[in-house]
């Protein structure tokens, strides 16, 4: 069931073909990090979906929410049920193109810059993120860390909790893909 899933998924974030290989991955590390007065509070997810296509540039990822991990039990139960609301709104979702040209067949690491759309909480922002992109030995791997301000994707905080949870939310994002020989190129 769950192979099925992640085929599922898969499906509805790879990129419109234009030819070319994908750089697939179905274990990017996203950590989410607020840092308040009274305490910080940290999750991970070792579950996030990449799909890259260096010959459009065309780069989506996917993360089921729920899959996130708190360090407390109570903490998470909230983060999904009172903020994020994980049952209506189960997936954070960014599609965007690298702006840069990535050479994937050279090693080296590339800034790049990634313009597209980012979905949180059923709410769709443009956004223009940077990371990098390296390139060794034909496994490329992606890193990025941007805020994500909670009132632009309407996640409301309430006062009483204002020095316990930040405004805006560090998330750090590391995917390392595995090549995926495109059948429609064959």
């Amino acid at each position: 069931m769950m192979k099925f899933i992640c085929i599922l998924l898969l499906a509805l974030i790879i990129p419109k073909q234009n030819g070319g290989n994908l750089y697939l991955c179905k274990n990017a590390k996203i950590i989410i990090y607020s840092s308040a007065l009274i305490e910080d509070i940290k999750a991970e997810s070792n579950v996030g979906l990449s799909v890259f296509n260096p010959a459009t540039g065309e780069l989506n990822f996917s993360l089921l929410i729920s899959s996130l991990q708190f360090e407390k039990a109570f903490m998470q139960q909230h983060f999904n049920s009172d903020y994020m609301e994980s049952d209506k709104y189960p997936r954070a979702i960014f599609k965007g193109k690298v702006q840069e040209h990535v050479d994937v067949t050279t090693n080296g690491s590339y800034p790049v810059t990634v313009t597209g759309t980012f979905t949180v909480h059923g709410v769709t922002k443009p956004r223009t993120i940077t990371g990098t992109i390296t390139v060794k030995n034909g496994i490329v791997s992606m890193t990025s860390e941007f805020m994500v301000n909670c009132a632009d994707h309407h996640i409301d905080i309430p006062q009483i909790l204002f020095y316990h949870i930040a405004e805006n939310i560090k998330v750090t994002v590391n995917a390392t893909d595995i090549l995926y020989t495109n059948p429609s190129n064959q």
